[in-house]
């Protein structure tokens, strides 16, 4: 990422705000990695602890029956010592102090705050809420996870973990969660309302009646063969495609970038996937594992891993199925559209051939999505899809290209 001023020392704000602005790789023994940790990590235990102060408005309801309140106070201790520590270290030995100061200052107002002492009384259930603890924990969790998995298996090595245009993929990452109550809200509401009549108790008894297995495998099967032709038509039929477009218009690959998507086509996907599983009556033991499988696999499908799984490749999507599916490659054109099965793709005729393993490029031939969430949430209805990008002979053969990417900030 960007380097320090070297010529004019600009205010810490000042700072801090081209550090967020910038891409490109935190170089070890510099104090920017740890810096970096220790600020994203005062940042989270700061919210966290606005979220203890107002649970009945900034949490999930879904998970405050899963997680123990004593454990995320031992979480959010333990990443505020980290981040203080981190922050103490880089001082004492000089290295980015500017943005140690600002780590630590944050800590400071957490524990101002309350920190993981703040009370959780009694409150209310049923109140309107935003996802705050569901954004901190994916976040946090997420990034331990996927983040190390990329490095342990790396697609593309040099692509840095802050690469271009993680800031806009982030945004969709955070308002994606925030909003995860309204999104149930209208889902709910429209499956139970628009397919209640097809209910019948003798399917559903039938359905509960399966082994838990066959359960977990129909109910994946039953939503990825929606999904299979939802996703298509979002390719095959030009309205759709503006909206599914904005997806597609990532042109790196890694776990961040599967939540670049409009909040349209979110909402839409969910009520198709959501209304078979609804009519057929699966358990709600069967429904929470099946929810953890689809969370996993696509941020996995997306991430930046060497990951094909030999065989096994034929019969489930994997990261190199997913890839192909976002490349811009000529052969890659409207292929590989299942989210789990990928023999359902085979299936159909629809799975992509190449002559090589892993895509050569990502995003939206013509690159005529513009950047930025409220540009790409307004896309579909104002956007154009003339093509930005300008013809550039490649070495032995004709390419589409766009101009490279300017530097990060000095």
């Amino acid at each position: 990422m960007s380097d320090e001023p070297k010529l004019v020392v600009a205010p810490t704000v000042e700072k801090l705000e081209r550090l967020a602005t910038s891409h490109g790789a935190l170089a070890p023994g510099t104090g920017l990695l740890t810096g970096v940790i220790a600020l994203v990590l005062a940042i989270l235990s700061v919210l966290a602890v606005i979220g203890f102060h107002f649970p009945a408005y900034l949490s999930t309801p879904e998970l405050r029956h899963v997680y123990d309140v004593q454990t995320l106070r031992y979480v959010l201790f333990g990443a505020m010592v980290v981040s203080g520590a981190l922050s103490l270290v880089n001082i004492v030995f000089g290295r980015r102090r500017w943005l140690a100061a600002s780590a630590f200052a944050i800590v400071a107002l957490a524990e101002a705050l309350g920190g993981p002492t703040v009370p959780i009384g009694d409150f209310p259930d049923h109140t309107p809420y935003v996802g705050l603890d569901f954004f901190v924990l994916d976040l946090l969790g997420s990034t331990l996870v996927f983040v190390f998995l990329e490095k342990l298996f790396p697609l593309r090595r040099d692509q840095p973990i802050f690469r271009a245009e993680w800031q806009n993929d982030l945004t969709h990452f955070f308002v994606n969660h925030l909003i995860v109550g309204l999104v149930l809200l209208i889902t709910n509401r429209v499956v139970h309302g628009a397919f209640g009549w097809a209910v019948s108790t003798t399917v559903q008894s039938f359905v509960a009646s399966l082994p838990f297995l066959a359960q977990l495998f129909l109910v994946i099967l039953v939503a990825d063969l929606v999904q299979y032709w939802t996703h298509r038509a979002y390719h095959e039929v030009p309205f759709l495609w503006r909206f599914h477009s904005v997806h597609h218009s990532a042109e790196h690959m890694d776990w961040l970038a599967g939540s670049r998507q409009h909040l349209l086509e979110l909402i839409a996907t969910r009520i198709m996937v959501l209304a078979p599983i609804f009519v057929l009556g699966f358990s709600q033991r069967v429904i929470d594992v099946y929810v953890i499988v689809v969370g996993f696999q696509a941020v996995f499908n997306h991430a930046n891993v060497d990951v094909r799984l030999g065989p096994l490749r034929y019969l489930i999507v994997t990261p190199n199925f997913h890839h192909w599916h976002h490349s811009r490659d000529t052969e890659a054109i409207d292929r590989n559209y299942a989210a789990h099965f990928a023999f359902l793709d085979y299936l159909f005729g629809t799975a992509v051939t190449a002559d090589r393993k892993w895509p050569n490029r990502y995003g939206v031939v013509g690159d005529y999505v513009p950047l930025g969430f409220l540009k790409q949430l307004a896309f579909p209805f104002v956007g154009s899809t003339e093509s930005r990008e300008r013809p550039t002979l490649a070495p032995g053969e004709a390419a589409w290209t766009k101009p490279q990417d300017p530097p990060p900030p000095a």
